[in-house]
């Protein structure tokens, strides 16, 4: 059998993170996406027919814009011959974009592929599944399809109705033990960290104005997250209401220690390492092993202890030789009860290398780009420290944990 190749990270990019129903909601994923496909063919300078695949994640995809990786491709008006496709782990899928392609390239069935995510949460749709074949007397019941597919995560058959992921991170709050005060000090510390890499640059190198549509006049230039608090604080966060007070006994989770729903986009290219010179293209990490596991979906928040465990079994690392940690915050609870899951202390050093320019509490967790999203400044951390290795990972609905090592390009 042949030996795998290294496949390379090349520049990872991303639009700044919308509000839902904010500054990106008159764009819908397959526009977002054309954009951030653009701009990454600007700025490494690639002839896009050297591309061999688009991998891109949707974590609500739809028929406006099937496949998305190939209708964003030519909505950027790049080859015809490009063909693409579309990837759902629902929020592991950024992650899982990437991997995919890393794969590809690792096997030799590709020399470039683009990988990356988009998501519109802004503008997925409501639907009905009674039409097709007429309906009785007293219309049609419209689903929202965020609403939905939470609930939908798994088989109500086999595990009963689990309302959404908010009733998963009550789950591991109990279990855990974690209080209302350490999610809200937990969050904090997300929007404070945040805050300061927007004040100290550490974003810039990576991100992509998008200009928006207006129904008058220019378009007006996106270009700065719109979802982290920099006056966050523990008495402004304590104030808020648990979104399940009233269904759930001793709820903790709340809007403030939560992940937003949020509209944004991601890319970049991953290439076998010996084409590199002939592209003229600089690696910014190199992918090295990643692993996926199953668990309770009605505790879905602690998947990246299992994959986690797994990936580490599997490739010969442990913690002792990660640098970066880059565990993206659906919630709070989801992200303590994972380090304890994980043998972490309270006080353990490790925490100052977890989340350190914020996740998605602060930054928004745009279910298809979040993978994406989060590369893009793990990896330029990993440059900026000195770091050898920084993992990836993330919980998913419906039970799932993901989890991915990548390897900093000297």
């Amino acid at each position: 059998m042949t030996s795998l190749r290294r496949a390379a990270i090349v520049a990872p990019i991303r639009t700044a993170v919308g509000k839902f129903g904010g500054s990106l909601a008159a764009m819908n994923a397959g526009q977002l996406g054309a954009v951030v496909l653009k701009a990454l063919i600007e700025r490494t300078r690639i002839d896009p027919a050297r591309v061999d695949d688009v991998v891109f994640s949707q974590g609500y995809g739809n028929g406006e814009a099937p496949a998305i990786g190939h209708w964003a491709w030519l909505a950027a008006g790049l080859p015809i011959e490009v063909p693409g496709y579309q990837v759902d782990r629902r929020c592991g899928s950024g992650l899982q974009a990437v991997v995919n392609a890393a794969l590809m390239v690792q096997t030799g069935m590709s020399d470039v592929v683009v990988a990356g995510g988009v998501e519109s949460m802004s503008n997925v749709e409501y639907y009905t599944v009674e039409g097709r074949r007429g309906a009785r007397a007293g219309g049609l019941m419209l689903h929202d399809r965020l609403t939905r597919g939470r609930v939908m995560s798994q088989p109500i058959e086999r595990f009963g109705v689990i309302s959404g992921m908010i009733e998963t991170a009550e789950n591991l709050a109990r279990d855990y033990g974690i209080t209302r005060e350490q999610a809200d000090a937990y969050a904090v510390r997300s929007h404070q960290r945040a805050a300061a890499a927007w004040k100290n640059g550490l974003f810039d190198d990576e991100l992509v104005p998008v200009p928006v549509p207006q129904r008058k006049g220019d378009p007006v230039i996106f270009a700065h997250d719109e979802g982290y608090r920099a006056d966050a604080s523990m008495e402004t966060l304590g104030a808020l209401k648990p979104i399940d007070g009233k269904t759930i006994p001793g709820a903790i989770v709340t809007a403030g220690n939560a992940s937003q729903q949020n509209d944004a986009a991601a890319a970049c290219l991953v290439v076998a390492e010996d084409r590199l010179e002939e592209l003229g293209l600089e690696p910014i990490a190199w992918f090295h092993s990643a692993a996926s596991a199953g668990c309770d979906p009605a505790r879905m928040g602690i998947g990246p202890v299992p994959a986690v465990e797994r990936l580490f079994a599997r490739n010969g690392l442990g913690w002792g030789d990660i640098d970066l940690v880059e565990l993206n915050e659906a919630f709070a609870p989801q992200v303590l009860a994972c380090l304890k899951g994980w043998g972490w202390s309270a006080d353990d050093s490790r925490n100052e290398i977890l989340n350190v320019n914020g996740s998605g509490i602060s930054l928004g967790h745009p279910i298809g780009a979040t993978g994406g999203r989060i590369l893009a400044n793990l990896t330029r951390e990993l440059q900026r420290r000195g770091g050898r290795y920084g993992i990836e990972t993330m919980c998913i609905g419906g039970g799932q944990g993901i989890a991915a090592v990548f390897e900093r390009a000297a």
